[in-house]
């Protein structure tokens, strides 16, 4: 069984299923059906309209968004899929912090389902800095149906990666 790098945290049984999936040239045809069509969110400022709706909605008290934007360089860095940034400088004697969120620009062709899970990904850090209880809980609150997501999402890059890409 070949290496599936999107999957490694899931069970056995689990990823054989999937290579058994994609053997059969199953795997986009599920995702297809069940994710059809690819968002019509492509510009930086359609981006950041979008990340500031939600960050309005679910997190009004968490500081400013210095920056949104697709990064063409994420989509290389350790299978990141978006970055969180938190950038603290001094200047003269004030303290400046910025909180910057890029998203792979591989994420500009797929179901807005997927964007919208990796949007709210990067949000929860605006509150919690680790990959803990409370920062899932998080997650679940902004997108009740985010682990779900987020599997399927896997799914589509080890779909990718294999075979190619299924929006455009």
């Amino acid at each position: 069984m070949s290496s599936l790098k999107y999957l490694s945290g899931y069970p056995v049984a689990v990823s054989a299923q999937i290579e058994q999936l994609l053997e059969q040239d199953k795997l986009g045809e599920i995702l297809l059906k069940k994710y059809p069509a690819s968002h019509d969110i492509r510009t930086d400022k359609a981006l950041y309209s979008y990340v500031m709706s939600l960050k309005t909605q679910f997190l009004r008290q968490s500081g400013p968004l210095s920056k949104i934007v697709y990064d063409d360089k994420i989509d290389v860095l350790h299978q990141a899929l978006g970055l969180h940034s938190f950038v603290s400088r001094v200047q003269g004697g004030n303290l400046k912090a910025k909180n910057e969120i890029r998203i792979g620009s591989v994420f500009k062709a797929v179901p807005l389902e997927f964007l919208r899970m990796i949007v709210v990904h990067e949000l929860a850090h605006c509150r919690e800095k680790q990959h803990n209880k409370a920062f899932y809980k998080l997650c679940e609150h902004m997108e009740p149906d985010y682990h779900q997501l987020e599997f399927d999402l896997r799914l589509y890059l080890t779909y990718r990666d294999r075979i190619g890409p299924l929006y455009s």
